[in-house]
């Protein structure tokens, strides 16, 4: 229905009310509308333009609660929360807890590499602190030692491959000039993407107060890192070797393998599914955790992110559940 002029001067006039509450006195608030404000999600302009803002959520998948599938098909009794989503058709197929904050364990690491990489370049040489070895006792660390040099992208490669919580604090302090610093754009990242149950305040992920994510944010947030070409080429890699220096100049050699257990070929994804590659985590607070990016025989793909299972072994019996939807 087109709008008359006349018809929209009565509009105008009816939205500017006034409003009382009763039990609250003479006080009013106005409510004012202004057809010329430029982010409205529906604006009149003239006799029959109108202008619509892009939304938010336009390109993710959106869920509010639970969904479920036959629980003898995916199985998650184990595990705290978790997630299926169609990155193509925007849609999610599984949920469970999707919203509930829980502890991410090295899930964190593509938090870090995101800021890392929006805020520094690959080829940045990173020159290493002391702190690096102020870390829990059994912390996983690639070996790196107080002057030691090496560059963002080797230190990148250690993060994601290796999940070494040295390399994370490297990058955090090269990036933020401390860890703090550092967590105080991990935050504001996330709150740019739209994962606003999230909170960081490290770069690894080893457990502190105040250091959660949600199910749905993991999603937003690997969704956004792969993006970056630099993350998409690491996290499908199966082993890498590199050689960085100590703090006189002699070469350091560093080689590990993927901690992702489908990439290592210890576990295999129902036949109709191929994992690209992702990010595993484990600490007694967060459980066994893991995220991948998949795709179908059509090449599509999905993320599927599991937190907080009980033991690693089942963690992946309900992942291959969880991949075993794609297509269904």
């Amino acid at each position: 229905m087109k709008c008359t002029s006349k018809k929209v001067l009565a509009l105008l006039a009816a939205l500017t009310v006034a409003v009382s509450a009763s039990g609250c006195g003479e006080e009013t608030f106005a409510f004012s509308y202004d057809p010329d404000y430029s982010v409205s999600s529906f604006r009149v302009v003239g006799e029959s333009s109108f202008e619509t803002a892009d939304a938010f959520a336009s390109g993710l998948c959106v869920v509010n609660g639970d969904v479920a599938v036959d629980d003898s098909v995916v199985d998650m009794s184990e595990a705290t929360a978790a997630g299926l989503f169609d990155l193509n058709r925007h849609t999610v197929l599984y949920a469970k807890n999707i919203h509930e904050r829980l502890a991410p364990a090295s899930l964190t690491k593509l938090m870090t590499a995101v800021v890392a990489l929006k805020n520094g370049n690959p080829d940045d040489v990173i020159t290493v602190s002391a702190n690096v070895n102020n870390l829990e006792s059994g912390a996983v660390v690639c070996g790196l030692k107080e002057g030691d040099r090496l560059t963002l992208n080797q230190a990148l490669h250690a993060l994601l491959i290796k999940s070494a919580n040295d390399a994370a604090i490297a990058i955090a302090e090269h990036i933020g000039g401390s860890v703090e610093g550092f967590a105080e754009l991990m935050n504001e990242e996330a709150a740019r993407i739209g994962a606003t149950n999230s909170h960081f305040v490290n770069p690894h992920g080893l457990t502190a107060d105040d250091h959660y994510v949600t199910a749905y944010d993991m999603y937003l947030i690997f969704n956004e890192a792969i993006n970056y070409s630099v993350i998409n080429d690491i996290i499908r890699m199966t082993s890498y070797e590199t050689v960085y220096t100590d703090k006189n100049g002699a070469e350091k050699k560093l080689s590990f393998t993927n901690s992702n257990q489908y990439l290592a070929g210890n576990y295999t994804p129902p036949e109709t599914v191929s994992v690209v590659g992702g990010k595993t985590g484990t600490t007694n607070a967060a459980g066994n955790c893991l995220i991948l990016l998949a795709k179908d025989t059509a090449g599509n793909p999905y993320i599927a992110v599991i937190l907080r299972s009980k033991e690693r072994a089942i963690l992946y019996e309900e992942m291959s559940g969880l991949l075993g939807q794609i297509g269904a």
